[in-house]
């Protein structure tokens, strides 16, 4: 995966109008994407597909959470704080993100001329427990 800075933290200057009001103004969900394919107490599997053109609104991010792009594609992504980043993820691709507690925000959208899939697995916060665990 190859990243470019496109626009630096806090600068806000090139950003269209529309993405500032739904920054400030619309409520920000905290699912990582429309489709969710699986979820038990401890993950959720999410699914998310972007048509050339297509954007999924800003998230709001404080899980912990990784993710394999099979398709690979050109996206572009707008953070809370005023940063935009360029991302040409190859076919296969992974990241692991720590975001737990840290309230990031994000946009994503495929400036590409091919569908982007990408397959998220978000890890839930769960309580431990004093119980022995049995094997069988």
């Amino acid at each position: 995966m190859q990243c470019v800075e496109l626009n630096p933290v806090g600068n806000f200057d090139p950003w269209e109008q529309e993405k500032i009001d739904e920054l400030l103004h619309q409520e920000i969900t905290e699912s990582l994407s429309n489709r969710l394919v699986f979820e038990n107490e401890s993950v959720k599997l999410w699914d998310l597909y972007l048509s050339p053109g297509e954007r999924i609104p800003f998230r709001r991010h404080n899980t912990n959470y990784g993710w394999v792009c099979p398709t690979g594609g050109l996206v572009i992504t707008r953070y809370g704080n005023g940063k935009i980043d360029m991302f040409k993820i190859d076919p296969g691709d992974t990241e692991y993100f720590e975001n737990r507690g840290k309230d990031y925000v994000n946009d994503l959208e495929n400036i590409g001329e091919h569908p982007v899939c990408i397959s998220i697995l978000e890890y839930k916060e769960t309580k431990k427990s004093n119980k022995p665990q049995l094997c069988n």
